[in-house]
Parts: structure tokens; sequence; C-alpha cells
């Protein structure tokens, strides 16, 4: 039950350290309860084993613990739009509970081993992926525009001229009250992008800013906001220099 304790305290740290919500203590306790069911599936019936008719299976408790885990393992997954977080965590604590199962069975070799490689999934090939990432990964972009007939084909047709694919598009008209009628209706797009990289997209939101029509755009790979005011200023100090 210590080694159980340990071993799914150190995968529990990285998730501590990564400020995911479940971490050094939930962890820890996961692998210590497997490790507990299956201690009790091996040795708490053994008084019952002379008895007639009495089957004894260990591993009818160690099933339960792997579906059941799932409940768990659902609260650490949260969505949000088109992004998806939580799912290494719940499968960490799949992993864990999977440990605390070899522990009690007395397979410690494979206990440790299996520590060892989600130890090294989570650290090194966490940074692998993220350098991986940055040249492929979606972005959510929302635009204001102005709503008018082939706007938004052309906006398309400039992403596809830099070679980037539109994942998903939604579109929300302004309502216009009748002070406002004679002003230009505008409509936000908004869309989530497959760029293969982040400069890539950024020269194609600059040409798309140049539009006529294109009011405003909002980024998610930078944090930053495409006026035509700061697009302007940052044209004048390129042909400054």
């Amino acid at each position: 039950m210590l080694l159980a304790a340990v071993l799914g305290g150190l995968i529990g740290f990285e998730r501590e350290w990564s400020n995911h919500a479940a971490g050094f203590r939930t962890h820890i306790q996961v692998c210590l309860g497997s490790a507990s069911i299956m201690l009790l599936s091996i040795y708490g019936f053994s008084q019952f084993v002379d008895e007639v008719n009495v089957r004894i299976d260990p591993a009818r408790l160690a099933a339960q613990v792997i579906s059941g885990i799932g409940f768990l393992g659902a609260g650490a997954i949260l969505r949000n739009g088109n992004m998806i977080k939580g799912l290494t965590t719940a499968a960490s604590i799949w992993v864990v509970a999977a440990i605390g199962l070899c522990v009690g069975a007395g397979f410690f070799l494979g206990a440790i081993m299996c520590t060892l490689i989600v130890l090294i999934n989570l650290f090194v090939f966490n940074k692998w992926e993220r350098i991986w990432a940055k040249k492929r990964r979606y972005h959510d972009i929302e635009m204001v525009i102005q709503d008018q007939q082939g706007v938004v084909s052309a906006i398309l047709s400039k992403f596809q001229d830099f070679d980037i694919k539109i994942t998903d598009i939604k579109m929300h008209h302004t309502d216009v009250t009748e002070i406002e009628a004679s002003v230009q209706p505008s409509m936000t797009l908004k869309l989530n992008v497959l760029a293969p990289h982040v400069e890539t997209c950024m020269r194609a939101l600059e040409e798309i800013m140049m539009m006529n029509a294109v009011e405003s755009i909002e980024t998610s790979m930078k944090g930053e906001t495409l006026t035509k005011v700061n697009l302007q200023s940052a044209n004048n100090q390129s042909m400054t220099m």
C-alpha cells in the first residue's frame, strides 16, 4: 500500500505541478484505493474458500475498479467550445488505478515500469508535443464585418490562398435598431482554423484586415486584436524601418 501511494504520488505530482484539477493527493488516493481493493479481492475472502458452492474470483473486484474509475476521470474533462481539456489527467487517473491493482496483486515490476513510462510520457513527450503543436495547431478567430454580400466568401478564399483550413464557422447578425437604421449593419464571424504556422495565419489576417468590410479581428494565437488603426500604424512603422 505504501508502494502504491508512492507510485501514484509521482504521477500526481506532475499533474499538480502542471496546475491540473486532479493532482497529487487525488492520484495517491486512487492508486491506494485500487491497491486496497485488489488486496481485499485476493485475501479478504480466504475464509470462504473451503465453503461448498463458493467460487473465488480475485479479478472480479478489479474489473469493477477499471469500469468505475471512469466516473472520476470524466469529472476531470472540461469542454470549452471546440477545446477539450483534462483528457490527459483523466487518462492518468485511469492508469494510476491500474498501477494500484498491479501493486495489490504483487506485480511490482509491472507497476514500477508502468509508472516510469507514464512519467516519461508526461514530462518528455509533453515538451515534444508543444514543439510540434507550434508548427500545426488550431486557432480561434473572431471577426466583426459589415453585413454585405460576398464578404464571407472573400474571407474564406483568402484563408485558402494561405493553405489554412476552416474547421468550424459560426455567424451572428447584429440587431439594428431604428435609430441605427442608417448605419451599415454588421455581423460577427467566428472561425476555428487549422494553420501550418502562426506567422502564416497572421499574414492572412493582415490581408483580410485590409478589406473595407472588415472592422476588427480578435485571435487566440497571441491574444491580439487587429483593428484599422493599429494595422495602419504597424504598416507605417515597417515603412519607416
